[in-house]
This record gives structure tokens, sequence and C-alpha cells, in this order.
């Protein structure tokens, strides 16, 4: 007798739950499946001083007299206010004194914001005063347009721009303008917010520090003792000031929740409630702004949740970024080939062409060396790529930045020491050092002389400070970190726009990255065959909350990788075709491309017809592999686990891969939820290549499915 899986239909209650419960709005359209209702607009208020950034999921209100200020922000949706209290639109430090940005004072309580207090507030005469503002369209943070195969999504993203102008009275400060700037884009609650500062005076100007963003938001939690973890507000801040990760928490540099002491109505009887978001860089900038000059600080972007649902959560964060970079939608199948021979290159680039890879890493240990500005090198290397392009492969390769040590005279020099070491990984090179100068002058130079289409940036920039004093690149400590961060994101712009593909270990999306790691330990590729296939899909379904399947990652040895001997690799390819084709199938089925490691793609007839079918079977479904992941079950080794491609926009509403690890053939009647795909009544399923069946949505608007999968295979059902 066949079993139901009940954590199936807890899921698919849950995910109907967080899709279709009534909104303050009281609209049945949810962005998720239909954003096209909600776009962005600009408002001038009627009350003559204010305006207000709307699209139908959130709206901010900026009050222009008599200063500039947030006096609501709201999500739209649930409608809940985000802020309590009104604050700056941002603080600067100039010249050792600190300048508030607009703000509003008088406010008689900081727990909550009422609007009949809201004429009563008054400016600061101590802060820079808005003299205005002007709307726009948004325009394209970099030059970036589609090479590869993705999906058509518009470059800007669509919505709406508005900047507010302050200036100072005080004399110091007559000629220095500073610029709030604001976007809010079509079909998604988010926001962005940045800061420029001009000087248009005649003596330089130095900018200590700043923060862009300043909010008194709600309160998640409230207790009266100390908590040890306190709950976060339901706001996603992203920057692309971000590095030292590979997962959107690790990698925030700028967002920081504080206490705000001003808020003495809070519960908490130490006032120590973490509820005043500060967006700003972990040190500096120090930046001197000259005569004539001008500085602009990192973007934020502020994304507000609609539910605490995880899912839920992550399919805003990953329509985030593909609003904002979506470069990140590409999503090439390569090869890392561990050999620069000329004859190993040119049969890896005859076994893409011919099984359907498309791109070529020449990867780490293959003797790639893009310092090396010989002319004879650079242009056996060029020969190697015109071979590829005229097969229709990419090729690019491998540079090591950061984790490695040049010299005492261009390594980062450690503050509490003032000697090298102590980096974030141990001994590094400044990137305002004469090496770091002459190394992206390196780059730029290979990539312009060898059309080479590939970056892997291994150790990219992980945020170290410096204390030398005698770096061409940077004054001293204190804007170290910017001018190196600064550095590498116009390094990756620059990329972009020469439709560079880059695998990034690092979460520079934002500044122009395609990839970064899914997730992995590098040692785990070294354990015997079945236990990587096993970790290998763990990784894959953790590694998607957040990311897009096409943002990370994953590797496949095909030979040794971190030891493990034969036990650990697939070399010789035909003898163990089922270990491969156990990784051919999850990483595609996932929708993420690994890093295959090794010399080559197939040794026998039947290893390349192995590959050439997974690989023909994935451009098949391409698109909605390609498509969100909603998470079914976890893989554990001891029952089905499986996964759930949607997309509504398709004619494939959705993919369904469901994979067997167990010695035991096992069937399963699974409730499979269907909200994602937009699927309302009846849905169209079939297994495999098999007959497609109608099946009616019950209303929890998922279905029934009876699965049968046999001892340590996966099957598949399409749905439309």
């Amino acid at each position: 007798m066949k079993k139901q899986i009940g954590f199936l239909l807890v899921g698919a209650l849950a995910l109907a739950s967080a899709g279709c419960k009534a909104s303050w709005r009281e609209s049945r359209a949810d962005w998720l499946l239909d954003p096209s209702p909600f776009k962005a607009e600009i408002k001038a208020n009627s009350d003559g001083k204010s305006i207000t950034l709307e699209n139908g999921l959130l709206s901010r209100t900026l009050r222009l007299a008599p200063n500039g200020a947030t006096v609501d922000f709201r999500n739209v949706t649930t409608g809940e206010a985000v802020i309590r209290a009104v604050r700056p639109e941002a603080i600067l430090t100039l010249d050792g004194r600190t300048y508030e940005v607009g703000g509003l004072k008088g406010q008689p309580d900081q727990g909550y914001l009422l609007s009949s207090w809201i004429d009563s507030l008054t400016a600061d005469a101590a802060a820079f005063q808005c003299t205005g503002y002007e709307t726009g369209a948004i325009s394209a943070r970099f030059p970036y347009a589609r090479r590869r195969w993705g999906p058509d999504l518009p470059w800007p993203p669509p919505g709406k721009s508005v900047t507010l102008h302050f200036r100072h009275s005080a004399p110091e400060l007559q000629g220095i303008a500073v610029d709030v700037h604001y976007e809010i884009y079509d079909g998604l609650p988010l926001i962005a917010k940045w800061l420029t500062v001009a000087n248009n005076g005649s003596a330089s100007l130095r900018l200590n520090s700043f923060i862009s963003e300043t909010l008194a938001v709600i309160e998640p939690e409230v207790s009266v003792d100390r908590v040890d973890q306190w709950e976060r507000p339901n706001i996603h801040i992203a920057s692309d000031f971000a590095f030292r990760g590979m997962s959107p928490k690790s990698a925030d540099r700028v967002g920081h929740w504080v206490e705000d002491p001003r808020f003495t109505s809070q519960v908490n009887y130490e006032m120590k409630t973490p509820c005043l978001l500060e967006v700003r860089p972990p040190l500096g900038p120090e930046a001197d702004i000259g005569p004539g000059g001008s500085f602009e600080t990192f973007r934020t972007f502020e994304l507000l949740f609609d539910s605490t649902d995880r899912e839920r959560k992550g399919l805003a964060v990953r329509r985030m970024y593909r609003t904002l970079a979506p470069w990140v939608t590409e999503n090439p199948i390569f090869l890392h080939l561990t050999s620069t021979d000329p004859s190993v290159v040119k049969r890896a680039v005859d076994q893409c062409a011919e099984v359907g890879f498309e791109m070529i890493i020449l990867s780490f240990g293959s003797g790639l060396d893009m310092e090396n500005g010989d002319p004879a090198y650079i242009m056996g290397i060029k020969n190697l790529a015109d071979f590829a392009h005229a097969k229709g492969i990419e090729i690019g390769g491998y540079s090591l930045l950061a984790s490695r040590r040049v010299s005492e005279a261009d390594d980062v020099i450690n503050p509490a020491t003032g000697k090298t070491g102590g980096a974030v990984f141990g001994n590094s090179p400044c990137l305002g050092s004469p090496w770091g100068i002459e190394y992206f002058k390196k780059l730029r130079a290979f990539f312009e002389q060898t059309s080479f289409d590939i970056l892997e940036h291994d150790g990219s920039y992980p945020g170290d400070v410096c204390a030398s004093t005698k770096h061409p690149g940077h004054r001293g400590l204190g804007d170290s970190q910017w001018t190196q961060w600064r550095t590498i994101a116009d390094f990756y712009q620059w990329c972009r726009g020469r439709n560079i593909y880059l695998n990034v270990p690092d979460w520079y999306f934002l500044a122009g990255s395609n990839k970064t790691g899914i997730g992995y330990r590098e040692v785990n590729w070294s354990l015997p065959r079945d236990r990587q296939i096993m970790l290998g899909r763990q990784n894959l379904y953790d590694g998607t909350w957040e990311k897009t399947p096409s943002m990370g990652w994953t590797f496949v040895p095909l030979v040794q990788y971190h030891g493990g001997g034969a036990a650990a690799t697939l070399e010789p390819l035909a003898e163990h075709l089922d270990a491969y084709e156990a990784h051919l199938v999850q990483n595609f089925g996932y929708g993420v491309q690994a890093c295959y490691r090794g010399p080559r793609l197939y040794d026998t007839a039947e290893t390349k017809a192995l590959v050439a079918k997974w690989v023909n079977w994935y451009k098949t479904y391409r698109a909605i592999l390609n498509s969100d992941v909603i998470h079914i079950r976890r893989p554990d080794g001891r029952d089905l686990d499986a996964v759930l491609h949607v997309n509504p926009a398709l004619k494939e509403r959705g993919l369904l891969m469901v994979f067997n690890p167990t010695d035991r053939t096992i069937s399963r009647t699974l409730s499979v939820p269907l909200y994602y795909t937009g699927l309302t009544e009846t849905a169209r399923i079939r297994e495999q290549d098999g007959k497609a069946m109608a099946r009616r949505l019950d209303r929890a608007y998922g279905i029934a499915l009876d699965v049968r999968v046999e001892a340590g295979g996966f099957t598949w059902f399409v749905i439309e």
C-alpha cells in the first residue's frame, strides 16, 4: 500500500498560505506570479510639501519642507509601517565635523509616528537643507548587453528615480552639494538609495565617513529582558559594497542594526533593542574631494518581505538579483580544463563542441598565467582562443589575486603590527600597491589581446585594510578599504561591459560578477564517489534558497582533487558511468552548472553518448530548469528527496525532480505544491517522455502525485 508523504503536504499548505493570504490592500494579485500590475510612480502630494515613491507593493513618502525627511515608509502588501520615527536622510563627517542631511525634529515619542505630528516638526538649522528635487527614469549603473543564453530581462531595470538636493548655509560648506538619490522598481517591493557629494568650492574637502541610510524601524521583537540573539526586521538589505562571503548574510558589510538611545519608550529595560538601521562602510572612506570633484557612495537596496515563509522570502531575494543584476541569469555549461597544452586544449574544444558544452575555463593548475605579457605567450593563448571561437566555444581562465604573498613592499600592512601578515587570507597584496596597480593593467591587456571570454578570479578582494602610507593607490589606513573595493568593482564593471564572464568566489553580483560557489567544502570532493553525490545534492538544495540556479557553481572531480585517489575520481570515465551520470543528472536537474574538472569530457563512445544525452536533456528544458527552485525535501539518504522548478511565464510551468538515494524501490503519493507555477484549476503532468494527464488542483494549489523510483534512481515530471 502506498504512503503519502506528509512533509510534502505541509510544504504545499505553507506555500499556498504564503501566496494567497489576504493582503491589506485586498488585492489577489501576487507580484511573484505576475509583476506587471505593479508600476513605479513618483507622486507630488496634495499638501505641496511631500512626494511619495510607490509601486503598489511599497511606498516611501519624503517630506520636502521644512526639510527633506522620510515621514512614511510602508509595506503596502501587508499594510505595515516600516518606520516608527523620523531620522535624517544621511549623516556626513566632513573635515572632522559631523552634519545631518535633512531630517525633522520634535517628534513627541519615538515608538510611533502620527500623521498629525508631521506638520509640527521642525528643521534643524545645523543640518543640510533640502532645496528641491528632480525625477527621472532609472539609468544603467554600468554597461551590459546580453551575449549568452538567458531570459530576456531589461537593463537597466524599469522604474523611477528621484533626487533630493541639499545645501548648507555654513561658510565653510559653501559650494558643497549633497544629493540623495532613490530608485523604485517596477514589479517588486524594492527601493535603492545612495549619495553623491560634489565640491563646487575652491578648497579640497575630506569625507571622513558617511551614513547613507538611517531608519528608526518598528521593532520586530519586544523583550523586557536581555536577549542573546534578537529577531531582525523583515527587511533584506543588500549593497554593491559586499565581499568576503558567498551568501548575502556573510557578505553584508554595510547593514548595521544598532540600539536607539532616543527610543526611551521601548519595552526593553536597558533600551538595548537593535531597531535602528545604519547603512555605512566599516571604515572610512576618508576620501578627498578636490575643487570640481565629486564622490559617490555605494548603493543600498532595501527589499521588504511580505511573509516570514522562508521559501517566499528566498523567491523575493532571487527576483531582486535577477532584476538588479540580469547577468546572473547567464548560465553556460563549462569544462574546468587542467592543462594549457595546445593539443589538450584543442581536444577539449572539439569534445565540448561535440557534446554541447559551451565554455572552457583553463583552471588553477593548468599553467595559465594572465600576468605574463610576453608577446609570444600572448600569441599562443590568442591562437587557442581563436581555435575555440571557431568551434563556437568560449574560453577563459583562472587568476589568483588575494591569498598570496607578493612582497613586503606590496602586501597589505596589518595596522596592529605595522607588518605584513594577518590579512583575511593570511597574506594578500594591496590593490593600491605598485604590484596591485600593475596587476589590473596586466589583466586588462591580457583580455584585450587574447579575446578571452571568462575570468575565474580566485581570492577576489575580501575587504583587507592596509596601514601602509607608501602605496600610491591609497593615502593610509582610513581610505585603504574604500579605494581597494573601488578598484575591484571598477574592474568587474569593465569586464561586464566587455561581456567577460566572471566566476568569483565572493558576493560581487551587484558589482558585475556572474557566479559564485553554490556552497561546499572543497575537501569533500576527495571523499568516495557515492558520498560526493549525496553531499553534492545537499549542497544544491541548500545553495538555492537565496541564489538562483545560475548564480552558483558546484564541482565534479573528473580527476583527483584534494586527494582521495581512485575511489574519489571519475577517471577512467568509462569505468564510472553510473557516478558520472548521477552528477550530470542532479546538477542539470537543479539547473546548476558544475566545474567538471579534468583533461577531457569523455574517453569512449559510450561516455560521449552519456554526456551528450544529459546536455541535450538540459537544453531541452533549459528555461524551466533555470527558473526558481521550490524546496520539497532535503536529501538525507533515507527517503526520496525532491525539488520543483516553477515559472508561471513559461509553457512548462514546472519541472519536478525526484531522487531515490536508498537501496530499495520506493513508491509514494507525493503532495506537490503548484502555487508558484501560477496554475489555479488544472495541470497537465507527464513523467519523463510519457503521456500527459490532466489533474485538478486541490484547495492548497497542489496535487497528489503517484511516483515510483527505483533504488538509487531518479525521475522527473513536466507540468504544463
